[in-house]
């Protein structure tokens, strides 16, 4: 058993141990007993089953991760450096953000996943237009947060899969600022259209 910990607290920093080496869907009930120190019948008598203390396990961790990112962001002083907070996240809480994403491919499996990742989402998209979208509210606002969290999810994914390669902070701003001024340029191009058009 782990120094200082009841057999429940040691299954679940086992079920932690767990997720972050061999991720949700390949952790066996005989991997968690191994890395708690305990006996397999422990899990049914304090969790029930594996499912239920994995998810435990997997709820404390992101509540810990979320924590961490959200001090990492808010740390930041302009978007760039708020943009660099996700990106240190991906280096130093790889496995966590790995994870997550395994999971999305388990949702329709495990409805008690769906859920959790639904609130987690919400929640993430709620931080996001606090975040970058102070200025705004009502609509806007919600409009912003759903795309900074798309724009948080992309950057993620290409820092996990691709990093020599993925934008930094301030790619993110610069790129989204040539958006801007693309789209205002295009609108404005399909307006003189239009007004030639009934000239």
């Amino acid at each position: 058993m782990m120094p200082g910990m009841g057999n429940r607290e040691a299954l679940i920093q086992g079920a932690k141990q767990c997720l972050f080496e061999k991720g949700f869907t390949r952790t066996t009930a005989r991997d968690i007993a191994t890395a708690a120190g305990v006996s397999l019948a422990a899990i049914g008598y304090h969790f029930g089953s594996t499912e239920a203390l994995l998810s435990q396990a997997l709820f404390a961790a992101v509540e810990e991760w979320g924590g961490r990112l959200s001090q990492a962001m808010a740390a930041g002083g302009d978007p760039a450096a708020i943009w660099d907070g996700v990106i240190e996240s991906v280096r130093s809480d790889r496995a966590m953000w790995t994870v997550q994403y395994e999971l999305v491919g388990q949702i329709d499996r495990a409805e008690q996943l769906r859920t959790f990742l639904t609130e987690s989402q919400r929640y993430a998209r709620s931080e996001l237009g606090e975040l970058f979208g102070s200025s705004a509210e009502g609509e806007e606002q919600r409009l912003l947060a759903g795309l900074y969290q798309a724009i948080l999810g992309g950057l993620v994914m290409q820092w996990l899969i691709d990093p020599e390669n993925a934008p930094s902070g301030a790619d993110i701003v610069a790129a989204l600022s040539l958006a801007a001024r693309r789209g205002a340029s295009e609108v404005e191009g399909d307006d003189h259209e239009g007004a030639d058009g009934q000239g």
